[in-house]
C-alpha cells in the first residue's frame, strides 16, 4: 500500500510575529501507525523539502511516544528535509492520502488550488482522503463530481471553535475550521474538547484534534486492507 501524507509549508502564525507549521503528534503517531503496518509513505508540501513544525507542538507537554520516537529518527527527519513539492504529485500512484494539522494548512493548503485538485483527483479516483484536526480546512475548495463541497451532506469532524478560542487564536487564524465545514454543508458533530473523535463517511475520514490522530490512521488503514 502506497499513502501520500501532504504537510502544510506555511510558517507565520498571522501577524502574530509567531510561528505555525505542521503539529508533530498529527504527523508522526500516523506515520509510524501506518508505517509499522508495512505501508509505502511519501512525503509531500506545497514548496517542497523542509516544512515547519509548529513550535507549541514540541513543548514537553505536548510530547507523546511518536514525538520521542520521530525526535530518535534520523531516518525521517532526512526524508521529511526533502519533502516532494506538490505540483510533482498523482494521485494516480498512491492509495490514499492523509492531511496532518498543525495551523499552517488554514494559509496554504487551504488555499492551494494544487492541493484541492489532488483531493478531488484522490476521491473521484475511489481512493480514502484523510485529515486530522486544522487539517480538515484543505477541504475549503474542494468539490465533487457533481460540483458541490465534497464535505456537503458528509459526516465530518475537525478542530473545534471552543478549541481554538482554548488556543486563544480565534481572532488570528484565517477561518475557524468548524464553520467552514458547517457553512459548505457537512454534517459537523464533535467531542469535548481534546478528546479523540474521529469521523468516517464513505472515502472522507475526518479527525477533531490531536488526541484523534492515531483514530484516523486506523479507520484510514481498515479502508485500506478492505480494498486490497
Amino acid at each position: 500500500m502506497k499513502i501520500l501524507i501532504v504537510l502544510t509549508s506555511h510558517d507565520k502564525l498571522g501577524d502574530t510575529g509567531h510561528k505555525t507549521g505542521f503539529w508533530i503528534e498529527e504527523f508522526a503517531t500516523p506515520y509510524y501507525h501506518l508505517l509499522d503496518q508495512g505501508v509505502e509513505i511519501t512525503l509531500a508540501s506545497p514548496a517542497g523539502g523542509q516544512p515547519p513544525i509548529d513550535p507549541t507542538s514540541d513543548k514537553p507537554e505536548n510530547q507523546t511516544e511518536s514525538t520521542k520516537r520521530f525526535k530518535e529518527d534520523k531516518e525521517l527527519q532526512k526524508k521529511l528535509s526533502k519533502t516532494l513539492p506538490l505540483s510533482e504529485i498523482s494521485a494516480k500512484d498512491f492509495d490514499a492520502v492523509f492531511y496532518p494539522g498543525g495551523h499552517g494548512p488554514l494559509w496554504d493548503l487551504a488555499e492551494s488550488k494544487v492541493s484541492t485538485q489532488l483531493i478531488e483527483d484522490f476521491y473521484q479516483s475511489g481512493k480514502p482522503v484523510s485529515f486530522v484536526c486544522h487539517a480538515p480546512g484543505a477541504l475549503k475548495h474542494a468539490k465533487d463530481a457533481n460540483g458541490e463541497y465534497l464535505v456537503k451532506g458528509k459526516k465530518v469532524t475537525g478542530f473545534t471553535n471552543s478549541e481554538e478560542a482554548l488556543a486563544g487564536l480565534t481572532d488570528v487564524v484565517p477561518f475557524l475550521v468548524e464553520d467552514m465545514l458547517k457553512e459548505n454543508g457537512g454534517e459537523y458533530s464533535k467531542a469535548g474538547d481534546f478528546q479523540e473523535y474521529a469521523l468516517e463517511d464513505g472515502l472522507l475520514i475526518t479527525g477533531q484534534n490531536p488526541a484523534s490522530s492515531e483514530k484516523v490512521a486506523e479507520l484510514l488503514l481498515k479502508q485500506l486492507e478492505k480494498k486490497a
